[in-house]
């Protein structure tokens, strides 16, 4: 092979892990998805709780929300991997005066589709949703959802009132999926001017009506590659999918051995495949028996498997919401942290796991993605 031959020259894949903790921000980089080279911690003392990478543009902007006890929090990004931060001087999400709140929490920081670049989506405490078109620099307060009758209903989960999920259809632009801790799932159709729940076939055992419109407690939503209308659904307590755009939701619970869980995921490019960590109850919040598994669904929830090579057991420490991701390789790779601080990267969608940080702090949300340095 000649040192001209395009093979020589090709540039190494490199894919990036943003790991959001308690007290901080990691930042790592590989070329295997086994061995990282990590900076951090970023915002040290400052909790982390949501991350988006956004490569739309050519570059990679990583977006996250901080939150700090003294200035309370934000939306910051790098151009750089980490290397310099911005943050307007404003901030970048502000409760207009008329609406007599403050923002609490950033749960949720979500990129567009590709053909929508500068959009960027927020889910925030107090339960909210908010826009930007510049990249994640401002963001606007969507008001549809935030005078919807139904708010002054939604509550606050263990871990507080969270528009946890903000998920824009790829093949529609004005649908939009939110799902929110307590609340449920809600549906716009107009780009975000209106909204309705929908949670048919979700149940809610906490409540009086098992079965209502909306109140439940959704605790993550994903969807299908390729078809928009096919969504996942892991609650508290109820695993489900829907296949007609949320209108309706049926469980695929049966196979796992506990129906209580935090997160869901689904495959970058291959309908079917989905992902859950599953969690003993709501009462013993550890993994069953204390054996930290994924479990991985290849045909749609008919069936599940169990993926634990490479997990440290025992394991006593729970995987939360957006503490695990996927990123877009071939094959997928599969990534996950739990509260006791460990992190594990898989290469190839959950076979085997290696673990590449740990003893950080709790871990409360993590990406990854191939990226362009």
């Amino acid at each position: 092979m000649t040192p001209n031959s395009t093979q020589s020259e090709a540039i190494p894949e490199t894919f990036l892990l943003a790991v959001g903790t308690k007290k901080g921000l990691w930042l790592g980089t590989s070329t295997d998805r086994r061995n990282y080279e990590f900076t951090g911690p970023h915002f040290l003392m400052q909790e982390v709780p949501s991350i988006g990478i956004d490569t739309r543009n050519g570059g990679t902007r990583i977006l996250v929300g901080t939150r700090s006890e003294h200035w309370g929090p934000t939306v910051v990004h790098s151009d750089d991997l980490g290397a310099t931060w911005t943050e307007p001087e404003q901030g970048a999400i502000m409760f207009p005066p008329d609406t007599d709140a403050a923002l609490e929490r950033i749960w949720q920081i979500q990129p567009d589709a590709a053909d929508r670049p500068g959009v960027v989506w927020a889910g925030c405490e107090p339960i909210s949703v908010w826009e930007s078109t510049d990249g994640g620099e401002h963001f606007e307060l969507n008001r549809g959802l935030w005078n919807h009758p139904h708010r002054p209903e939604w509550g606050a989960g263990y871990g507080g009132a969270a528009a946890h999920t903000v998920l824009p259809s790829p093949a529609d632009p004005n649908t939009i999926h939110v799902a929110m801790s307590t609340g449920g799932v809600y549906r716009s159709t107009d780009a975000g001017e209106s909204w309705v729940a929908r949670n048919k076939g979700i149940s809610a055992p906490f409540m009086p009506e098992p079965l209502p419109e909306f109140g439940q407690c959704v605790h993550k939503i994903a969807r299908d590659p390729n078809n928009a209308d096919t969504m996942y659904a892991q609650n508290h307590h109820g695993v489900y999918r829907s296949d007609n755009n949320a209108d309706t939701w049926v469980s695929i619970a049966e196979g796992l051995p506990t129906d209580f869980g935090f997160t869901v995921l689904t495959h970058p490019r291959r309908s079917g495949t989905a992902w859950v960590v599953p969690i003993m109850s709501d009462d013993e919040r550890i993994p069953p028996n204390a054996q930290l598994a994924v479990h991985r669904t290849d045909d749609g929830g008919a069936s599940w498997q169990r993926l634990a090579d490479g997990l440290v057991q025992p394991e006593y420490n729970v995987v939360l919401r957006d503490a695990a991701a996927v990123d877009t390789a071939e094959p997928a790779g599969l990534f996950l942290g739990t509260r006791g601080g460990s992190v594990y990267a898989s290469a190839d969608e959950g076979e085997h796991f290696v673990e590449v940080l740990k003893q950080l702090p709790d871990v409360l949300c993590v990406r990854a993605a191939a990226v362009v340095l």
